[in-house]
This record gives structure tokens, C-alpha cells and sequence, in this order.
């Protein structure tokens, strides 16, 4: 074996090894909050703690209406913290919704160590202390691109009302072969989330929502996962919408609102 090509060799085992170790920087982008910070919206509401082990605290957000005809359970996507994402609220409270947004493990004030199965069981716990406050029967489990997978998942193992996914993947592991084709993901990645999977064991209707012009995670991912059980997969397509712009969309709210209505 010549000089040249050990080189080579070396080198893909080296970026093996750093893609390993560093995935969770590209993969999870969270803002972190201190314990101190104070939430302030326009809207009621108070602030949630799940202590699910000793020294893992999950941070969540409950915006509540008078006389609310359910709950929405919102998963938020991969980057900020549910400072941000609580904006979003709105979309669903208009109608007479409770709202509950979480942050994941290191996102804003939520602690603790990532690894897929513990940020599972955290949403778990979560649905578990909610479902005690909620009939399940109106719990509405919503995931927003990265959060669909945590939705799906839920779903799955649980018996909400609707599951609602907002620009979600086919599988979580064919998002990021398109940016590292040469790598061998399937031993590499710490974080599957099978949406893939999971789905076709949701026993409630599920509404998938998804631009036509999502270039970060394309339709063809929700035209997938509909194929798996298109008798209780409704996909809605929001035509030019891309991967974060679709609450600029006037179709999305009317969607939004048809489906709580319901």
C-alpha cells in the first residue's frame, strides 16, 4: 500500500471520527437562556418545569384560553429556544387551544445530556404530566420540521387526537446524506428519528403540512410518508412555500384552523 493512499484512508477515518463527535453542533443549534430569565408575551400564560430525573429539568411554556376546547403540544424545530418559537402560539390559541411548547435537552433553561432516546423519554414525560391536566382525546401533537420526528414518536406510542406535522423528513438520516453522501451515516449517527417508522403506527388522523419550494427538506419527504398509509395521512401542500416562511401564508392559517376546528 503506497504512502498516498494510507493518507487518504487516514484522513476519511479522521473525519469519521470528528463527524461522530461533533454532530450534535450541526445537527442541534439551540439558544440557551439563564435560570433567571423572565418570559414576557402579550397572551396569558405561566411558565412549566418537568423534573424528569435528578438533574434533567425540562423548560415549557403553557399559554391558556378560557374554556379551551383542547391542547396543542407544540415540538419546535432544531434551532432557538421556545422563547422564540412562542410567536407561534398564537396560530393555535386563536381557536380556543391551550398551547404547551417544550425546549429539548440544553435548549434554553432545559438541561441535562442529549441522546436520542432520552430526549424521547423526556417528551414522554411530558405528554404523561400533560395527559393528567388533558383528556387525550383533545391533545393535539404537533411537530415543526426537527420536532416531527419527536411528534411522530408520541403519536405512536400515545393516543392523541391529531398528529400535525409541520415540513417534516422521510427519515432523519436521508436529510443529512444529501450533505455528507460519502459518509456511512447508518453507524455514524447518533440521532435517527425514524418518522418513517413511527408513523405507520399512529393510530389518529395525521395532517402533514409542507411547502412546494422547501429546498432544506423537500415534499418529496411528506409524499413518502403519506404513501405509507395514505387512508389516514392527509398532506397539505402550501404552494411556494419553503422550509420557515409557512405561517406567512394565509392558506396555512386556514388550514390551521379547519383542522382544530374539526
Amino acid at each position: 500500500m503506497n504512502l498516498t493512499l494510507l493518507y487518504i484512508i487516514g484522513g476519511y477515518l479522521l473525519l469519521l471520527a470528528i463527524v461522530y463527535l461533533v454532530q450534535e453542533r450541526f445537527i442541534f443549534k439551540p439558544e440557551k437562556l439563564h435560570q433567571d430569565f423572565v418570559y414576557k408575551y402579550d397572551a396569558p400564560f405561566h411558565e412549566l418545569f418537568f423534573d424528569v430525573e435528578p438533574g434533567v429539568r425540562i423548560n415549557g411554556l403553557h399559554f391558556t384560553v378560557k374554556n379551551p376546547s383542547g391542547l396543542v403540544l407544540y415540538f419546535h424545530g432544531n434551532s432557538r429556544s421556545i422563547k422564540g418559537w412562542a410567536r407561534y402560539a398564537k396560530d393555535f390559541y386563536r381557536y380556543q387551544y391551550d398551547v404547551v411548547l417544550v425546549d429539548y435537552r440544553g435548549f434554553g433553561k432545559s438541561t441535562g445530556k442529549r441522546s436520542e432516546k432520552r430526549m424521547l423519554d423526556d417528551m414522554q414525560f411530558v405528554y404523561d404530566s400533560l395527559a393528567v391536566q388533558y383528556s387525550e382525546q383533545h391533545i393535539i401533537v404537533y411537530g415543526r420540521s426537527l420536532g416531527s420526528g419527536f411528534a411522530a414518536k408520541i403519536a405512536c406510542d400515545n393516543k392523541p387526537r391529531y398528529l400535525i406535522l409541520d415540513a417534516p423528513y422521510y427519515s432523519f438520516k436521508k436529510v443529512v446524506e444529501r450533505f455528507l453522501p460519502i459518509l456511512p451515516l447508518r453507524f455514524l449517527l447518533r440521532f435517527h428519528l425514524r418518522t418513517d417508522r413511527w408513523i405507520t403506527q399512529v393510530n389518529c388522523h395525521t395532517y402533514i403540512i409542507h411547502g412546494t419550494k422547501d429546498w432544506l427538506i423537500p415534499i418529496s419527504n411528506s409524499e413518502k410518508l403519506q404513501a405509507l398509509n395514505p387512508r389516514m395521512i392527509t398532506l397539505i401542500r402550501i404552494n411556494g412555500g419553503g422550509h420557515n416562511n409557512l405561517p406567512s401564508f394565509p392558506e396555512y392559517h386556514n388550514f390551521i384552523r379547519d383542522i382544530l376546528k374539526n
